[in-house]
């Protein structure tokens, strides 16, 4: 295409290094450093949120129903029915759950108590894929046995094979109303979990679920399930298939994400604010790109009116110009999409970033280089590069020819 052509020559054909050739230079420059640190950031923040996500789905289940009213617990056999017609299911199990009241001796804390059934492939995830001491001992039909996380036991100053006792918010409530003193049970710590979420490690405990069921007074009645997909991935549409079979006002479905919504919602904002901020480079880069058009224009106004007069069209003329800021934007972007490319390469390779593995459950920046953001990336700085490129432009096309030539 001729027009191109000369958009080239325009850019190939400057001897010296003049002021447009500097303003040319830095839009390239500051273009590169934008979209880089754009592919650099974000993947960044993939990596961490691919690590959250791995954390999340390896402790979470990634379905769960609970009963949200007294009468849901009569309806749990019909949704057992519909989960084990569902083949997207990995496996499932019973829980029973509520705040409790544990303590040792003069140290106390209030968490979670969650008692499930003792299946092998709850061996496999939760609280008994994260054990550091201990084994997977729910002591069913025996004595009464716990797991807990390693901040909870370094609060209750215990070890594996002691015993504490645990107060159920239903004991307390009962006790409250007939004036008596509140029951307790006795619990002989049977494992210890880390699970890199503070939050689960000193609130959450886990316990079998005919323990469960007994402290809660629950009797032979549990509260919801606990589900595990082939594919967490499908856990969205899992629940939207479950909501349409059960009643809403029964059982509350919740997914993985849902569980942590708050996170994950702060996270996106947090990504969003980064891409908006570092588009911020990339706009005052086009800033200089329609400086140096603009400037490029009036100095080639001798050459667009002999252009015009030998019959070139005012498109044709258009076309040169903003094929000359594209290309610079091009330049910009593909050079940018390259350093920042190599850059997560070798964080990935080398880890040239590292963490303390003390202080932190990685020792490196996690990095996470996704097609998509890179696509988004590059979208987003040609569109402002065109639309940059778009006045000067329509000012060349619009230059009068003998106006142009006449002085020549």
């Amino acid at each position: 295409m001729l027009e191109f052509f000369i958009a080239k020559r325009y850019l190939r054909t400057k001897h010296k290094l003049n002021f447009i050739s500097i303003i040319s230079i830095l839009s390239t420059m500051g273009i590169t450093i934008g979209v880089a640190a754009l592919i650099i950031v974000l993947s960044v923040f993939n990596g961490f949120g691919s690590l959250v996500t791995n954390i999340m789905v390896s402790f979470d289940p990634h379905v769960k129903i609970a009963v949200a009213g007294e009468k849901g617990f009569d309806k749990l056999d019909s949704v057992e029915g519909i989960l084990r017609g569902s083949d997207k299911l990995s496996s499932y199990t019973k829980f029973a759950e509520g705040k409790v009241i544990i303590a040792n001796k003069r140290n106390y804390e209030i968490i979670n108590l969650k008692g499930i059934e003792e299946k092998p492939e709850n061996g496999r995830w939760g609280a008994a894929s994260k054990l550091i001491s201990g084994k997977f001992d729910l002591g069913k039909g025996k004595q009464d046995k716990i797991i807990i996380g390693i901040p909870l036991a370094l609060r209750l100053a215990v070890r594996i094979g002691d015993t504490v006792t645990v107060t159920s918010a239903y004991n307390i409530e009962k006790t409250i109303a007939s004036l008596a003193i509140p029951q307790t049970r006795k619990f002989i710590i049977a494992g210890i979990f880390e699970s890199d979420n503070r939050d689960y490690d000193l609130t959450s405990a886990l316990s079998s679920l005919d323990s469960a069921q007994k402290l809660f007074g629950l009797k032979n009645r549990f509260t919801g399930y606990e589900i595990r997909l082939r594919d967490f991935k499908e856990a969205e549409n899992f629940k939207e298939d479950l909501n349409k079979k059960i009643n809403p006002d029964l059982f509350s479905v919740s997914t993985w994400f849902d569980l942590h919504k708050q996170l994950y919602t702060v996270m996106q904002i947090e990504r969003w604010a980064a891409y908006i901020l570092l588009c911020l480079i990339i706009a005052v880069a086009t800033f200089n790109i329609f400086a140096s058009l603009t400037m490029t224009v009036i100095e080639k106004k001798k050459d667009i009116g002999i252009l015009r007069s030998m019959g070139f069209k005012k498109a044709s003329i258009m076309r040169v110009f903003m094929f000359e800021g594209i290309l610079v934007g091009l330049i910009g972007t593909v050079i940018g999409i390259l350093i920042g490319l190599g850059i997560c390469y070798l964080q990935i390779e080398y880890n040239f970033y590292p963490l303390d593995s003390s202080k932190y459950i990685i020792n490196a920046l996690p990095v996470e280089v996704r097609v998509a953001d890179i696509i988004a990336i590059s979208g987003m700085a040609m569109f402002l590069v065109f639309m940059a490129s778009l006045y000067p432009a329509k000012r060349a096309a619009n230059a009068v020819v003998i106006e142009s030539i006449k002085y020549e």
